[in-house]
């Protein structure tokens, strides 16, 4: 494993990281919590130090699980943890990734963190970060002054912004760079999903931000793993079994031009962590990790070789095409241009 250590700070992570998701959720199957454990145990053993939760993932269950499998190792692995959504007081169904209700009043966030402070059993949160922020977020002021408040007390050690639920949400990854020079951002970002993660980048680094990235979604739903063909399928509850077929279709017939990474001693899915760690801002990538083969081969993606100038050159030639399909334009929830919206209005 290698590590990466975080612009303006003494945070250090490594470079694949581990997102509780999987073992809290349901959305990748069902898992117990000794499983889970389990698995954060053989992570680390791997060397993977950064674990990424939410409150919101199991209502409370990521963090609990985090707490659990560090128990009496705290100061060595880095929490990164979310907060926004009040499922403490949502009485709905909860159905897969379906949006619930925010509330990003001071009151409320200062009783979230304190909750997850409790649940992960330690004094203090390394990264805390605005979970499916919106614009909105970005610009409130006495949000970002409150964040500075929980710093100085010691109850967290950086704040960022986690972007989603879905590819989008382009300005406020820009602006989280651009005017608040955030810790962190975690985007979706992948070969096969570059936009808006490419324009978010540039955004940041045309302001000089002292901004880091994780990097959610790397295989682009597990496509770009290598292993899907045109007869798979996915359990009901599996989340992908919602994509329509032509998701599937697509995205086959992609991969199949981007063989070329494989090589002896890296598998297509290494490669496309390596592609994310080729940028600097990267400063950890988090998998879908849900079974102990997926977990060994992403955790020794960083001892793989490198991607060289030419094959990132390639990579970014075939996206330039759309890896040689055609297909309809994707949906986003975000905004499709940030130069469209930062625009002056027309007379």
């Amino acid at each position: 494993m290698k590590y990466r250590t975080y612009p303006k700070t003494d945070l250090k992570v490594s470079e694949v990281g581990f997102g509780l998701w999987t073992t809290a959720t349901g959305w990748w199957g069902t898992m117990s919590d000794d499983q889970a454990v389990a698995l954060l145990h053989e992570a680390y053993d791997l060397g993977i130090t950064l674990f990424d939760a939410a409150d919101t993932y199991g209502n409370g269950r990521s963090e609990e699980q985090l707490a659990r499998a560090f128990e009496g190792r705290r100061e060595k692995v880095v929490y990164s943890t979310k907060f926004g959504y009040d499922w403490y007081t949502y009485s709905g169904e909860r159905k897969g990734q379906n949006e619930i209700p925010q509330d990003f009043s001071p009151q409320f966030v200062r009783y979230a963190l304190e909750q997850s402070l409790r649940r992960l059993q330690t004094d203090t949160i390394d990264i805390y970060s605005i979970h499916n922020a919106h614009l909105s977020e970005i610009a409130n002021d006495e949000l970002f002054a409150l964040l500075e408040e929980f710093k100085a007390e010691g109850k967290i050690r950086s704040y960022g912004v986690a972007l989603g639920p879905a590819i989008g949400w382009l300005v406020e990854g820009c602006e989280a760079a651009r005017q608040r020079n955030v810790t962190n951002i975690q985007m979706i970002w992948n070969m096969l999903e570059q936009f808006p993660g490419n324009e978010m980048l540039r955004a940041a680094d045309e302001a000089h931000a002292e901004t880091g990235y994780q990097i959610r979604v790397p295989h682009s739903s597990g496509m770009l793993e290598g292993k899907y063909t045109l007869e798979t399928t996915f359990p009901p509850q599996d989340h992908r079994s919602h994509r329509p077929r032509s998701w599937l279709v697509a995205g086959v017939e992609k991969v199949e031009t981007l063989r070329f990474l494989e090589r002896a001693g890296r598998t297509l899915g290494q490669a496309s962590i390596q592609w994310l760690l080729a940028e600097p801002r990267t400063m950890t990538v988090l998998p879908n990790i849900y079974d102990r083969e997926q977990l060994v081969e992403f955790a020794t993606a960083t001892e793989t070789p490198r991607l060289t100038e030419a094959e990132l050159t390639r990579v970014a030639e075939l996206a330039k095409t759309n890896f040689g399909v055609e297909e309809p334009p994707g949906k986003f929830k975000g905004t499709m241009s940030y130069e469209t919206l930062t625009a002056p209005a027309s007379a």
